[in-house]
Formats: C-alpha cells, sequence, structure tokens
C-alpha cells in the first residue's frame, strides 16, 4: 500500500493538475506568464536568428529577388522559450494585400466585443466564426464585419493595448471590405488597401495569442480552439502535415489572384513551437509557402546548434 502511495504521489508531481496553465512543462497553449514577460518584437530580434534566417533565404534566388522587389515578406518568431522569445524578420514593416488573412483581425474583434458584452456569442455567431478561420468561408466573414462594423474592427487594431496596425511602423492588419462583391470600402489610412498586413503585426497577433494576451487568457485559449485544426490543406499546412503530422496546426491563409499569403503557430512537445508568416505577390506564390517551411525548420535548427 505504502508503495502504492508513493507511485501516486510521484505520479500527482510529475504530471500537475491545471494543465493548460502549468509553465513547468509548457505542454499546452496558450502559456501563461507574467504581463512583463510581454514585449514588442521588434525588441527581441536576435541577431544570430536574423542572419541565419536571412542566409538561408537568399540561397533561394527567385525568392531573394521578391524580398528586394518588395514583393515578398516572411516573419519567424521562436517561442520554444517563452522566456526568450526570438525573432527575425525580411520586410517586415512592408504592408501588403493579404486577402483572407486579415480575417484574424475579425476575429480578435468579435471576441473583444464579445468580452465587453457588445455582442452576443450566440450558436450562429460561433458557428459563423469557426468556418471564417477553418474554412476561410467569405459569407461567415462578411456576416461577422456586418456585425461588427468598420469602426469597431479599426479601433480594436489601433488600441495599444493589441497595437496590430501601428502608421509609424508601416500600419499592419486591416479590415476595410466586407468578403463580397458589393459593400462600401473603408481603405487603410496609408496604402488605401481593403484587406492588409505586414508580417511583423501578423505574428505580433500570434505572440500575443500564444501567452494569453488577446483580449484576456479564457478569450485566447477560445480563440486558439478557433484556429486550430484547419481544413484547408495547402501552403504551410500541405508541408507540415507530412514534415510534422503530429504537430497542433494554428493557422489562416489568404489567396486573391498573385497574392498569396500563410500565418501560422506550429506547436509540439519538442523544439518545433514557431510563428511563421508569409505575404508574396507571385503566381507561384502557393509553392513557394510549400517550399519556404523546411527552409525555416532548418533556419530554427541550426540556430539552434
Amino acid at each position: 500500500m505504502r508503495a502504492v502511495l508513493i507511485l501516486f504521489f510521484i505520479f500527482t508531481i510529475s504530471f500537475p493538475a491545471g494543465n493548460k496553465k502549468n509553465t513547468q512543462t509548457n505542454l499546452f497553449l496558450p502559456y501563461d506568464v507574467p504581463r512583463s514577460s510581454i514585449k514588442s518584437l521588434r525588441n527581441v530580434v536576435d541577431l544570430r536568428l536574423q542572419r541565419i534566417f536571412e542566409n538561408k533565404i537568399k540561397l533561394h534566388p527567385k525568392w531573394k529577388s521578391l524580398i528586394s522587389n518588395k514583393k515578398m515578406a516572411v516573419g519567424l518568431v521562436d517561442i520554444s522559450d517563452p522566456y526568450n522569445v526570438k525573432f527575425a524578420r525580411m520586410n517586415g514593416d512592408e504592408m501588403m494585400y493579404a486577402a483572407s488573412l486579415p480575417k484574424i483581425a475579425v476575429l480578435l474583434a468579435s471576441f473583444d466585443s464579445i468580452e465587453k458584452g457588445e455582442l452576443e456569442p450566440t450558436e450562429d455567431i460561433m458557428n459563423d466564426l469557426r468556418i471564417m478561420i477553418s474554412q476561410s468561408n467569405n459569407q461567415a466573414s462578411t456576416r461577422m464585419i456586418d456585425r461588427l462594423g468598420y469602426k469597431k474592427i479599426e479601433s480594436v487594431l489601433t488600441d495599444p493595448k493589441y497595437d496590430l496596425y501601428d502608421e509609424d511602423y508601416g500600419g499592419g492588419l486591416w479590415v476595410g471590405k466586407r468578403y463580397a462583391k458589393d459593400g462600401p470600402r473603408y481603405p487603410d489610412p496609408l496604402q488605401g488597401l481593403s484587406h492588409a498586413a505586414t508580417v511583423t503585426q501578423v505574428c505580433r497577433f500570434y505572440y500575443l495569442l500564444a501567452f494569453g494576451n488577446l483580449v484576456n487568457f479564457e478569450r485566447s485559449e477560445e480563440m486558439l480552439e478557433i484556429m486550430s485544426d484547419p481544413e484547408l490543406h495547402h501552403k504551410f499546412v500541405n508541408t507540415l502535415e507530412k514534415l510534422a503530422p503530429d504537430a497542433k496546426l494554428y493557422r489562416k491563409s489568404g489567396s486573391w489572384q498573385s497574392y498569396h499569403s500563410d500565418s501560422i503557430l506550429v506547436w509540439d512537445n519538442g523544439w518545433r513551437r514557431y510563428i511563421l508568416v508569409a505575404l508574396i505577390d507571385d503566381p507561384n506564390g502557393e509553392q513557394i509557402c510549400r517550399d519556404l517551411v523546411p527552409v525555416i525548420e532548418d533556419v530554427l535548427k541550426t540556430a539552434k546548434g
């Protein structure tokens, strides 16, 4: 009997309750760390990671040319150590048309409204939020934009708490048009884009989400659940499902004509804990996204070596 009690004691120490907020094992997201640990990504640019990142990206002549012409932007955040986050980027503050990727801004504005009692989380609304992200459903996205209004979305994106659109740093996430043919436009102040993003600000969205700082910890958990298990298996997801079939993927992408964008938070129990964002203006952008993933994983492994 004594042996059984000892084993039970060891087991409960090794696997404590309250799993989602266990910062010792870090098995689950969001991370539960002090707010003081959250920094501007611009302050955690890691010179070694940045150098390796740039060198490996530039080995590909096509990518090098696109980046030089500001038609490709890439951002990478290593979140494997929550107290030593590392950021690298190329064309980080270059705002580009991002098609459906900025629907993540609608998701955030919706949960901000729900938390403030401005929006009732009905079954229809929660279903719209899910298919807006997992399937990139335009009708659901338009219904959510109509419920919120452009001013509400803008107020959340420019709120210093989130700082996801900042005119001093090239703009960022923006939603200024319904995902439909009709309806008024509410273009961003800098470039007049309807659906826009910079890789730095999209990386920041995922960074705040991973650390439970979008609205609050509980709302971040709900948003992570909605963004998990993507139903579109292209771009980053296509490659990651082969490289890391057991990894958890939180993702939103976008495509329109030559514009291809993707964003993902990759999470497993090893070194593979990172955020990757790419914005590309090229007809071959879909394939570039697929090919980018193994290069980025090589960057991370090299930087840790």
